[in-house]
C-alpha cells in the first residue's frame, strides 16, 4: 500500500469552498484504479493549509492511471481555482508500525 500525502495551500478565504470540491471530487479517486480510500485534513496552526492524503495500492495507480485519466482532469477542474500554489505532493510506504 502506498500513501500519497499532497499538501495543498489554498487562498485565504476559500477554504470552506475548497473542502466542497473536495467532497466532489472525492467519488473521482474512489473509482480509480488501486485507490483504496482519502481523507482531508487541515493543519490547526496554518488554516489554509491542508493535506490530502490517498491509499494506493501502487505509485503507478496514482501517477499513470489517475493522473492521465479524465477523471484527474475533472478534479483540477473543482479544486485548482482555489490553489495558492502548486501541491507538493509526496507517496510513502509502511516501514514500521507502532501501536
Amino acid at each position: 500500500m502506498i500513501v500519497e500525502i499532497a499538501e495543498i495551500t489554498v487562498k485565504p478565504g476559500s477554504e470552506k469552498a475548497f473542502e466542497a470540491g473536495v467532497g466532489k471530487a472525492a467519488p473521482l479517486f474512489l473509482r480509480a484504479k488501486g485507490c483504496h480510500g482519502l481523507s482531508l485534513h487541515r493543519v490547526v496552526e496554518i488554516p489554509t493549509v491542508y493535506r490530502l492524503v490517498v491509499k494506493w495500492e501502487t505509485v503507478d495507480n496514482h501517477i499513470v492511471d489517475f493522473r492521465k485519466s479524465e477523471d484527474f482532469q475533472e478534479w483540477r477542474r473543482f479544486v485548482a481555482a482555489f490553489f495558492d500554489g502548486a501541491p507538493r505532493v509526496t507517496h510513502s510506504e509502511v516501514v514500521a508500525s507502532y501501536v
